[in-house]
């Protein structure tokens, strides 16, 4: 973008339009000077809030929406195995379990080359077709009539949703700069929280469609979540966007501003395509670290969606009421994920906030592992939900935003969601011994403890580089004006400092 024309957004945006109409001509040469640098720190607060805002409008709701679908489709064999499933496809022993781990095999390996085509393909495109593909697997479900039925459509499921949380999380990262994106995937992901309470009672009330059709109830689940899917998806064709630069939505002064506010953000880092930065991303240590960080958190995550009704069910509480019963919990999580989410932002910190979690997470589970009253007991899988479900969207936003590069960003997101959801692969299968689920809650509270360990020496590693980049900008003064000279290094960057 020219100075020019930035220059021309920047009097439009701070200027009334009869002052701007008088200063056209005369005001806009007097001001060519000034470097877009200055004029970003100079722009009114004010203005960027609306700006943001109107972003949040016009992108947050849809893709929360999507989200939302995405999550009720993969949890809610949990809703149905209590339906009435288990018996009528004879899952016996871990046929339950094993029929809940197929999911993740191909999802787990499906997102990188999936965000990669996101960043190849247009955005508009690219989700709508996942989605289209995923919804007519959901509703083909209601067919399946035996074990290995399920456990196919259970992979087929996997591979066609595998693109849409990394995919939607890097859309987010590509509107947004690094300070604002943890409160927005938060938002993102609490549609996870609030697919969990609906699918609850969604499948109490389609439970009564029992037989209506030659289906049961649990039939009817799949069926009438994997319609909507469908018809979302359709709608998705029409009401999702590309890029800040295409973005109708957006007037020529708006999408000048949010273009420079994410330049000045990346530090001109490199946007295009180029298979040095997906190795770069392979090939970094950090990566890994976050993978498992992200990991011991989804294990939790998942173990809540595919078991909290059960785990109701088993504290003594009838299968109408355990359905009704997992409510609360991811209600009260998805208060705490857009609460958390928002103080992330405010004070520009990541990892105590993942510590802090893991930590009331961690009680909750004690709770539930004291195997006492069943009022103590739905007492801690409201704190395990409250506790975990926040630390995944600024966990994903810390990864997301200590990625410099575009692609190199992209790719970092899908490795860390795709190989930390081989650990719902291990949520599938550690409830195994009801009713008191002992084996279960002790692994989720390991898994929560690496967690908090690793975070821990992310946020020393990130402090140690940040101090080892700023020296090395003193010796060699370094400074902005020579940001073109390291465009390809990513996070590398001696410019690039690292989120904490």
């Amino acid at each position: 973008m020219s100075s020019h024309s930035f220059n021309q957004s920047f009097l439009s945006i701070t200027l009334t339009q009869g002052s701007t109409d008088s200063l056209h001509k005369s005001g806009i040469e007097t001001i060519l000077h000034i470097e877009e640098k200055q004029i970003a720190e100079e722009l009114n607060p004010g203005e960027r809030a609306r700006i943001l805002r109107k972003l949040d409008w016009h992108l947050l709701p849809f893709v929360s929406l999507l989200y939302m679908l995405s999550f009720l489709d993969r949890a809610n064999v949990g809703n149905a195995k209590v339906a009435g499933m288990s018996k009528d496809l004879n899952l016996i022993g871990l046929r339950y379990n094993i029929a809940a781990a197929v999911f993740f095999i191909l999802y787990s390996f499906a997102e990188v080359p999936s965000n990669i085509a996101l960043k190849l393909f247009r955005p508009s495109r690219w989700i709508p077709i996942i989605m289209l593909a995923w919804g007519l697997v959901m509703t083909l479900m209601c067919l399946v009539d035996s074990f290995r039925s399920l456990v196919v459509a259970r992979m087929f499921l996997g591979l066609t949703e595998a693109g849409l949380f990394p995919g939607v999380t890097y859309y987010i990262s590509l509107w947004y700069p690094r300070s604002e994106q943890s409160k927005r995937i938060a938002i993102f992901f609490s549609a996870a929280t609030v697919a969990g309470a609906f699918g609850g009672l969604l499948a109490y009330g389609i439970e009564h469609l029992e037989g209506i059709g030659g289906l049961h109830g649990w039939q009817w689940i799949f069926l009438l979540e994997g319609a909507a899917t469908l018809f979302v998806a359709c709608l998705s064709f029409l009401f999702m966007h590309d890029y800040p630069e295409t973005a109708t939505f957006l007037t020529e002064i708006e999408r000048a501003y949010v273009i420079d506010m994410l330049k000045q953000d990346a530090n001109n880092l490199a946007t295009h395509y180029h298979i040095r930065f997906v190795l770069q991303a392979m090939k970094d240590y950090k990566t890994y670290i976050q993978v498992f960080i992200y990991m011991g958190l989804l294990v939790p995550v998942y173990a809540i969606a595919l078991f909290t009704p059960t785990i109701i069910n088993e504290l003594g509480y009838s299968t109408t009421h355990a359905q009704l019963l997992s409510a609360p919990p991811f209600l009260a999580g998805c208060f705490a994920t857009i609460l958390v989410g928002i103080y992330s932002d405010k004070y520009q910190i990541r990892g105590p906030f993942i510590i802090g979690g893991a930590c009331v997470a961690i009680v909750g589970y004690i709770l539930l592992y004291c195997d006492g009253p069943a009022g103590m007991s739905y007492t801690g899988a409201c704190l395990a939900a409250i506790g975990v479900y926040p630390t995944i969207a600024v966990d994903l936003a810390w990864a997301g935003s200590n990625a410099g590069g575009d692609l190199k960003r992209g790719v970092v997101i899908a490795m860390v969601i795709g190989l930390g959801n081989l650990g719902g692969i291990c949520s599938s299968f550690v409830y195994i011994d009801p009713p008191n689920f002992h084996i279960g809650h002790g692994t989720i509270i390991g898994f929560l403890c690496l967690s908090i360990s690793l975070s821990l020496f992310a946020m020393w590693d990130y402090s140690r580089l940040n101090k080892k980049k700023e020296a090395q900008c003193q010796a060699q003064g370094l400074t902005d004006s020579r940001k073109n000279e390291f465009r390809d290094m990513g996070d590398a960057s001696p410019l690039f400092r690292y989120a904490i």
